[in-house]
């Protein structure tokens, strides 16, 4: 059987008469969003195997394996209830201190894991966007299953060290503590989808993100207690900082494992709170996903 090559002429000719397809956005608005599910609820087995992948890379030819992740958050654990709770007194006026800091710990480590892998998660994977199509959702949200997994191992920790230091009761409080996760969750991967996209363009964000997960750590009421955050901000400025997600969930959780929280003088309306920033960011995800699908087009060109 003879093969009838195509000349790169008659080749060019054919694709300039073929209609323009857009890899990018799968649709417009709302519709759009529910197509990009859809998608990538079809290659979820995909999705497991990249965050296996993502766990195994992380600690891999290690001895210690999984155990490395709790290594850090243990370790800024002892240093900050050393150094802030006893030398420099911060313990001395919040009730067993290192069930306090590691309960914001636990939480404000997810949300960092989440939007630092995700910020990276294309470029890390640059050779499957080049090469074959899929999801490319599937990436930050491979990033929120690993960070889940570590998040999962403190939060054993964590209960374990509340049960033992008498801080844990059951009761309506833990429901604080799962408003909290999905509050975390929900602002987490909005804003991996966004600035995962974004750093294709532009590559500095990923250094950017570093600086500032540091800063809302220290912004955050994990070493001190948001009250004292009240003693000397203004009133306008007091409310940004309590009503940001992060602040409301470090207070979530707080709330739902560290008993003293209910006892001393609790956030008002925290429940309201954490309601409003979730349904804000719900509409953020929403927006987040629409951009990424809008720039994901070219992802493999500038990689």
């Amino acid at each position: 059987m003879a093969i009838t090559l195509e000349s790169p002429e008659a080749r060019a000719n054919r694709l300039a008469g073929e209609t323009w397809q857009y890899d990018g956005a799968s649709g417009g608005g709302v519709s759009g969003t529910v197509a990009s599910i859809k998608e990538i609820w079809g290659q979820r087995r995909l999705l497991r195997l990249l965050t296996g992948r993502e766990l195994k890379s992380r600690y891999k030819d290690s001895a210690g394996g999984f155990l490395w992740s709790l290594a850090k958050p243990l370790t800024q654990l002892f240093i900050y209830y050393i150094v802030i709770g006893q030398f420099l007194g911060a313990a001395r006026g919040i009730e067993n201190f290192a069930v306090y800091i590691f309960a914001g710990l636990t939480i404000y480590t997810l949300f960092s894991e989440i939007v630092g892998t995700g910020t990276g998660s294309i470029i890390a994977n640059a050779g499957l966007v080049k090469k074959v199509y899929l999801p490319r959702e599937i990436f930050p949200l491979a990033a929120v299953g690993s960070a889940l997994f570590n998040f999962a191992v403190q939060f054993v920790i964590l209960i374990l060290a509340a049960l033992f230091i008498g801080t844990l009761s059951f009761g309506p409080q833990l429901l604080f503590g799962l408003g909290a996760l999905v509050l975390i969750l929900v602002w987490g991967t909005a804003i991996a989808l966004l600035l995962g996209a974004l750093n294709v363009y532009l590559r500095d964000i990923q250094y950017l993100v570093e600086v500032v997960l540091l800063l809302l750590m220290w912004a955050s009421p994990i070493l001190y207690s948001w009250q004292q955050a009240a003693a000397v901000l203004p009133q306008w400025l007091l409310e940004i900082y309590v009503d940001s997600p992060i602040t409301l969930a470090v207070l979530g959780f707080q709330e739902a494992f560290w008993s003293e929280a209910s006892h001393g003088q609790p956030l008002e309306h925290l429940a309201l709170r954490m309601l409003i920033a979730g349904v804000i960011g719900l509409i953020a995800l929403f927006g987040a996903q629409r951009v990424f699908s809008r720039l994901q087009g070219d992802f493999a060109q500038e990689l």
